[in-house]
């Protein structure tokens, strides 16, 4: 890993970290196909199985052609936090909601760049204790 890319090696991280995360996150939201493409699968190698659940939207196009179709809704479950983002509008809108056993306690919308910096943040501490997370990381921030 270069030292030019830092990934946070501790919860909460270092701003600089979260910031240079948040910023590969949003590299290529200006495309919101191509960006939940990115996030579904940089997401699904770096979080453990089952915290990344993807809700597809097929048409018949996509059916005929084989294709799993497009990212209609994104939802990451982290700990107590649950981040969703919803494609389907044509406009992209989150909501940060923190869950506990399974029971949604609060739900707060957020606008796009402010769910990216708390997708940044969750998966910044995610990744100071788990080494594959980290490594999936790496790849995100330095674009391998």
């Amino acid at each position: 890993m270069s030292s030019h890319h830092p990934v946070p090696s501790e919860p909460g991280g270092d701003p600089a970290s979260v910031e240079l995360l948040t910023a590969a996150l949003r590299r290529d939201a200006a495309d919101l196909e191509l960006y939940a493409q990115v996030l579904t699968g940089t997401l699904a190698d770096a979080l453990p199985p089952g915290s990344v659940a993807v809700e597809r939207k097929r048409g018949m196009a996509d059916r005929l052609a084989g294709r799993e179709g497009r990212v209609a809704r994104l939802e990451v479950s982290l700990g107590e936090q649950r981040l969703v983002l919803d494609l389907s509008g044509g406009r992209p809108s989150g909501e940060v909601c923190k869950e506990v056993r399974g029971v949604v306690l609060s739900r707060r919308p957020v606008p796009l760049d402010e769910w990216v910096r708390e997708l940044a943040e969750a998966i910044a501490a995610r990744a100071g204790s788990d080494a594959r997370a980290r490594a999936a990381l790496e790849r995100l921030v330095l674009g391998d």
